[in-house]
Protein backbone atom coordinates (compact mmCIF):
# COMPACT_ATOMS: atom_id res chain seq x y z
CA UNK A 1 0.00 0.00 0.00
CA UNK A 2 1.21 3.62 -1.07
CA UNK A 3 1.63 6.48 1.53
CA UNK A 4 -0.95 8.14 -1.02
CA UNK A 5 -3.63 5.44 0.24
CA UNK A 6 -3.06 6.15 3.80
CA UNK A 7 -5.83 8.50 3.98
CA UNK A 8 -8.97 6.12 4.23
CA UNK A 9 -7.19 4.46 7.46
CA UNK A 10 -6.61 6.89 9.81
CA UNK A 11 -9.12 8.97 11.60
CA UNK A 12 -7.81 12.22 12.38
CA UNK A 13 -8.81 14.16 16.04
CA UNK A 14 -7.91 17.47 17.00
CA UNK A 15 -7.84 17.31 20.53
CA UNK A 16 -7.18 20.22 22.72
CA UNK A 17 -5.83 19.61 26.24
CA UNK A 18 -6.07 21.83 29.63
CA UNK A 19 -2.54 23.03 30.47
CA UNK A 20 -2.51 22.32 34.00
CA UNK A 21 0.69 24.52 33.90
CA UNK A 22 -0.47 27.41 32.22
CA UNK A 23 -3.34 29.64 31.43
CA UNK A 24 -3.47 28.54 27.39
CA UNK A 25 -4.90 25.02 26.41
CA UNK A 26 -2.20 22.69 24.66
CA UNK A 27 -3.24 21.15 21.11
CA UNK A 28 -2.36 18.41 19.13
CA UNK A 29 -3.53 15.77 16.65
CA UNK A 30 -4.76 12.56 17.49
CA UNK A 31 -3.83 10.16 14.13
CA UNK A 32 -5.32 6.41 15.41
CA UNK A 33 -7.01 3.83 13.45
CA UNK A 34 -9.95 2.64 16.46
CA UNK A 35 -9.99 5.06 18.64
CA UNK A 36 -12.56 3.19 21.04
CA UNK A 37 -9.34 0.39 21.56
CA UNK A 38 -6.37 1.11 23.64
CA UNK A 39 -3.37 1.35 21.43
CA UNK A 40 -0.67 -0.69 21.33
CA UNK A 41 1.99 1.90 20.40
CA UNK A 42 1.94 5.77 20.02
CA UNK A 43 4.29 7.47 18.66
CA UNK A 44 4.19 11.08 20.28
CA UNK A 45 5.65 13.54 17.39
CA UNK A 46 7.15 16.88 17.87
CA UNK A 47 7.23 18.84 14.60
CA UNK A 48 10.67 21.01 13.96
CA UNK A 49 11.01 24.15 12.90
CA UNK A 50 13.66 26.40 14.85
CA UNK A 51 10.40 26.53 17.20
CA UNK A 52 9.58 29.47 15.10
CA UNK A 53 7.74 27.73 12.00
CA UNK A 54 6.37 24.50 11.11
CA UNK A 55 2.63 22.68 12.11
CA UNK A 56 1.88 19.59 12.45
CA UNK A 57 -0.75 19.55 10.04
CA UNK A 58 2.35 20.25 7.52
CA UNK A 59 3.14 16.96 8.57
CA UNK A 60 0.25 15.14 8.25
CA UNK A 61 0.94 13.06 5.33
CA UNK A 62 4.38 11.63 6.72
CA UNK A 63 2.35 11.13 9.99
CA UNK A 64 -0.14 9.18 7.81
CA UNK A 65 2.21 7.31 6.28
CA UNK A 66 3.55 6.06 9.16
CA UNK A 67 0.83 5.00 10.60
CA UNK A 68 0.42 2.91 7.30
CA UNK A 69 3.83 1.47 8.21
CA UNK A 70 3.17 0.40 11.99
CA UNK A 71 0.01 -1.26 11.06
CA UNK A 72 2.04 -2.89 7.80
CA UNK A 73 4.66 -4.24 10.58
CA UNK A 74 2.28 -6.24 12.94
CA UNK A 75 0.94 -3.43 15.72
CA UNK A 76 -3.03 -3.88 16.17
CA UNK A 77 -4.08 -0.27 16.57
CA UNK A 78 -1.34 1.29 16.30
CA UNK A 79 -1.91 5.55 17.04
CA UNK A 80 0.40 8.68 16.56
CA UNK A 81 0.34 11.97 18.81
CA UNK A 82 1.72 15.13 17.36
CA UNK A 83 1.91 18.01 19.44
CA UNK A 84 0.98 21.67 18.14
CA UNK A 85 2.83 23.77 20.31
CA UNK A 86 3.43 27.55 20.26
CA UNK A 87 5.07 28.96 18.41
CA UNK A 88 8.56 31.52 18.89
CA UNK A 89 7.70 34.73 19.08
CA UNK A 90 4.41 34.06 20.42
CA UNK A 91 5.75 32.28 23.04
CA UNK A 92 9.09 31.47 24.87
CA UNK A 93 10.79 28.64 26.83
CA UNK A 94 9.52 27.17 28.88
CA UNK A 95 5.87 27.23 27.52
CA UNK A 96 6.80 24.44 24.52
CA UNK A 97 8.40 22.32 27.23
CA UNK A 98 5.50 22.82 29.48
CA UNK A 99 2.87 21.61 26.44
CA UNK A 100 5.06 18.92 25.99
CA UNK A 101 4.94 17.51 29.45
CA UNK A 102 1.13 18.34 29.02
CA UNK A 103 0.69 16.12 26.47
CA UNK A 104 2.90 13.10 27.20
CA UNK A 105 0.22 12.83 30.38
CA UNK A 106 -2.26 12.83 28.03
CA UNK A 107 -1.12 9.48 26.19
CA UNK A 108 0.14 8.07 29.54
CA UNK A 109 -4.00 8.80 30.39
CA UNK A 110 -4.76 6.62 27.21
CA UNK A 111 -2.60 4.19 27.20
CA UNK A 112 -2.29 3.72 30.64
CA UNK A 113 1.14 2.18 30.16
CA UNK A 114 4.23 4.06 29.54
CA UNK A 115 6.03 1.73 27.89
CA UNK A 116 4.05 1.38 25.17
CA UNK A 117 5.28 5.11 24.49
CA UNK A 118 7.50 5.91 21.73
CA UNK A 119 8.89 9.51 21.52
CA UNK A 120 9.73 11.24 18.55
CA UNK A 121 10.30 14.38 16.41
CA UNK A 122 12.76 15.90 14.05
CA UNK A 123 15.03 18.57 14.61
CA UNK A 124 13.85 21.20 17.56
CA UNK A 125 10.93 18.72 18.08
CA UNK A 126 13.46 16.24 18.73
CA UNK A 127 15.31 19.07 21.14
CA UNK A 128 11.65 19.38 22.82
CA UNK A 129 11.87 15.27 23.39
CA UNK A 130 15.51 15.19 25.34
CA UNK A 131 14.42 18.06 27.58
CA UNK A 132 10.80 16.26 28.37
CA UNK A 133 13.25 13.14 28.69
CA UNK A 134 15.89 14.87 30.91
CA UNK A 135 12.36 16.74 33.06
CA UNK A 136 11.10 13.27 33.71
CA UNK A 137 14.23 11.91 35.00
CA UNK A 138 14.18 14.92 37.51
CA UNK A 139 10.69 14.10 39.08
CA UNK A 140 10.85 11.92 42.11
CA UNK A 141 8.31 8.38 41.10
CA UNK A 142 6.38 9.04 43.85
CA UNK A 143 4.66 12.25 42.67
CA UNK A 144 2.51 10.63 40.19
CA UNK A 145 1.93 7.59 37.87
CA UNK A 146 2.02 9.20 34.87
CA UNK A 147 5.99 10.27 34.82
CA UNK A 148 7.22 6.68 34.53
CA UNK A 149 9.32 6.45 31.80
CA UNK A 150 8.41 6.04 27.86
CA UNK A 151 9.38 2.69 26.03
CA UNK A 152 11.72 4.26 23.34
CA UNK A 153 12.53 7.43 22.12
CA UNK A 154 13.54 7.52 17.98
CA UNK A 155 14.89 11.44 17.26
CA UNK A 156 15.29 12.37 13.60
CA UNK A 157 18.03 15.18 13.36
CA UNK A 158 17.86 16.69 16.75
CA UNK A 159 18.85 20.29 17.19
CA UNK A 160 20.88 19.02 20.35
CA UNK A 161 22.88 22.20 21.31
CA UNK A 162 21.07 25.37 20.23
CA UNK A 163 24.14 27.59 19.92
CA UNK A 164 28.07 26.05 19.66
CA UNK A 165 30.62 26.61 17.10
CA UNK A 166 30.09 22.97 16.16
CA UNK A 167 27.15 23.71 14.20
CA UNK A 168 28.54 24.56 11.19
CA UNK A 169 27.65 24.94 7.49
CA UNK A 170 28.56 22.31 4.79
CA UNK A 171 28.14 22.05 1.04
CA UNK A 172 25.17 19.60 0.50
CA UNK A 173 22.62 20.82 3.69
CA UNK A 174 19.88 23.23 3.71
CA UNK A 175 20.34 24.43 7.04
CA UNK A 176 22.28 27.71 8.18
CA UNK A 177 24.05 27.70 11.41
CA UNK A 178 23.96 31.47 11.45
CA UNK A 179 20.00 31.87 11.20
CA UNK A 180 20.05 28.58 13.62
CA UNK A 181 21.78 30.14 16.51
CA UNK A 182 19.25 33.46 16.08
CA UNK A 183 16.12 31.10 16.29
CA UNK A 184 17.54 29.40 19.37
CA UNK A 185 18.39 32.76 21.28
CA UNK A 186 15.19 33.71 20.36
CA UNK A 187 13.58 30.27 21.99
CA UNK A 188 15.51 30.41 24.75
CA UNK A 189 14.72 34.56 25.78
CA UNK A 190 17.37 35.21 28.69
CA UNK A 191 21.32 34.19 27.19
CA UNK A 192 21.72 32.80 30.46
CA UNK A 193 19.01 30.14 29.63
CA UNK A 194 21.36 28.69 27.20
CA UNK A 195 23.52 26.65 29.72
CA UNK A 196 20.43 25.04 31.00
CA UNK A 197 19.88 21.41 29.73
CA UNK A 198 16.19 21.71 29.63
CA UNK A 199 16.59 24.41 27.02
CA UNK A 200 19.77 23.08 25.42
CA UNK A 201 20.29 19.32 26.31
CA UNK A 202 23.77 18.93 24.55
CA UNK A 203 24.94 21.39 27.72
CA UNK A 204 24.30 18.28 29.61
CA UNK A 205 27.25 16.46 30.68
CA UNK A 206 26.06 14.81 33.54
CA UNK A 207 26.05 11.09 32.84
CA UNK A 208 23.87 9.94 35.72
CA UNK A 209 21.11 12.21 34.41
CA UNK A 210 21.18 11.02 30.68
CA UNK A 211 20.97 7.23 32.39
CA UNK A 212 18.06 8.11 34.56
CA UNK A 213 16.46 10.00 31.22
CA UNK A 214 16.80 7.47 29.24
CA UNK A 215 13.96 5.49 28.21
CA UNK A 216 13.73 2.12 29.05
CA UNK A 217 14.05 0.70 26.14
CA UNK A 218 16.88 3.86 25.03
CA UNK A 219 17.38 5.43 21.94
CA UNK A 220 17.48 5.70 17.84
CA UNK A 221 18.96 8.38 16.21
CA UNK A 222 19.16 9.00 12.45
CA UNK A 223 20.16 11.59 10.93
CA UNK A 224 22.19 12.34 7.60
CA UNK A 225 26.04 12.20 7.77
CA UNK A 226 26.24 15.51 5.69
CA UNK A 227 23.99 17.93 7.91
CA UNK A 228 24.75 20.98 10.47
CA UNK A 229 23.98 19.31 13.08
CA UNK A 230 26.18 16.22 12.53
CA UNK A 231 28.81 16.82 15.14
CA UNK A 232 26.84 17.38 17.59
CA UNK A 233 24.53 14.62 17.60
CA UNK A 234 27.73 12.28 17.40
CA UNK A 235 29.03 13.96 20.71
CA UNK A 236 25.63 12.88 22.18
CA UNK A 237 25.52 9.66 20.89
CA UNK A 238 28.92 8.94 22.16
CA UNK A 239 27.79 10.45 25.79
CA UNK A 240 24.78 8.41 26.10
CA UNK A 241 26.56 4.97 25.30
CA UNK A 242 29.51 6.24 27.47
CA UNK A 243 26.60 6.61 29.85
CA UNK A 244 25.62 3.58 29.95
CA UNK A 245 22.31 3.81 27.94
CA UNK A 246 21.25 1.57 24.85
CA UNK A 247 21.50 3.42 21.82
CA UNK A 248 20.85 2.40 17.83
CA UNK A 249 22.00 5.11 15.37
CA UNK A 250 21.64 5.22 11.66
CA UNK A 251 24.08 7.75 9.73
CA UNK A 252 22.73 7.83 6.57
CA UNK A 253 25.47 8.67 3.73
CA UNK A 254 25.62 11.63 1.77
CA UNK A 255 22.06 12.74 3.42
CA UNK A 256 21.36 16.08 5.10
CA UNK A 257 19.02 17.32 7.71
CA UNK A 258 15.62 15.37 8.66
CA UNK A 259 15.49 13.07 5.57
CA UNK A 260 13.59 10.45 7.04
CA UNK A 261 11.30 13.68 6.76
CA UNK A 262 12.40 15.24 3.32
CA UNK A 263 12.48 11.97 1.81
CA UNK A 264 8.78 11.51 2.24
CA UNK A 265 8.05 14.81 0.76
CA UNK A 266 10.82 14.58 -2.28
CA UNK A 267 11.70 11.13 -2.93
CA UNK A 268 11.32 9.10 -6.12
CA UNK A 269 8.56 6.06 -5.51
CA UNK A 270 7.22 4.52 -2.45
CA UNK A 271 10.62 2.86 -2.01
CA UNK A 272 12.64 5.84 -1.72
CA UNK A 273 9.69 8.22 0.11
CA UNK A 274 9.55 5.62 2.92
CA UNK A 275 12.63 4.19 3.82
CA UNK A 276 13.19 6.09 6.71
CA UNK A 277 10.07 5.50 8.27
CA UNK A 278 10.57 1.76 7.40
CA UNK A 279 13.81 2.08 9.45
CA UNK A 280 12.33 3.97 12.29
CA UNK A 281 9.51 1.36 12.59
CA UNK A 282 12.31 -1.44 12.76
CA UNK A 283 13.83 0.21 15.67
CA UNK A 284 10.71 0.43 17.21
CA UNK A 285 9.25 -2.90 16.56
CA UNK A 286 12.50 -4.38 18.10
CA UNK A 287 11.79 -2.53 21.89
CA UNK A 288 7.62 -2.06 21.60
CA UNK A 289 6.59 -5.60 20.79
CA UNK A 290 2.79 -5.59 18.84
CA UNK A 291 -0.08 -6.81 20.50
CA UNK A 292 -2.17 -8.48 18.46
CA UNK A 293 -5.37 -8.82 20.38
CA UNK A 294 -5.77 -5.58 20.98
CA UNK A 295 -5.65 -3.81 24.69
CA UNK A 296 -9.06 -3.35 25.65
CA UNK A 297 -11.33 -0.04 25.59
CA UNK A 298 -10.46 3.48 26.41
CA UNK A 299 -11.68 5.29 28.26
CA UNK A 300 -11.80 8.51 26.37
CA UNK A 301 -9.46 9.31 23.54
CA UNK A 302 -9.71 13.53 24.12
CA UNK A 303 -10.84 15.49 26.55
CA UNK A 304 -11.96 17.98 23.88
CA UNK A 305 -13.12 17.09 20.04
CA UNK A 306 -13.42 20.02 17.75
Amino acid sequence: MSPSETLCLGRLIITLIQNNYSISKTVGLWVTLDESTRPDVVIYYIHGGGFSMGSSYFYLEFLLAWLTILRQSGYHNPAIFALEYTLVPDSRYPTQLDQTLTGYNHICHITKDPSRICLAGDSAGATLQLSLLLYLSKIPHSVSEQHKKPGFATLISPWVTLVTPKNRNTASDYLNADSLHLYGRQYAGNPSNLKIPLVSPGVCKDREWWLRASPSGGFAFMYGSEEVFGPEVRDLIALLRRSGCAVRVREEPGQIHAWPVVSLFLGEGSGERTKGLRDLTKMIRGVIEPDGHGRGLVDGVADAVV
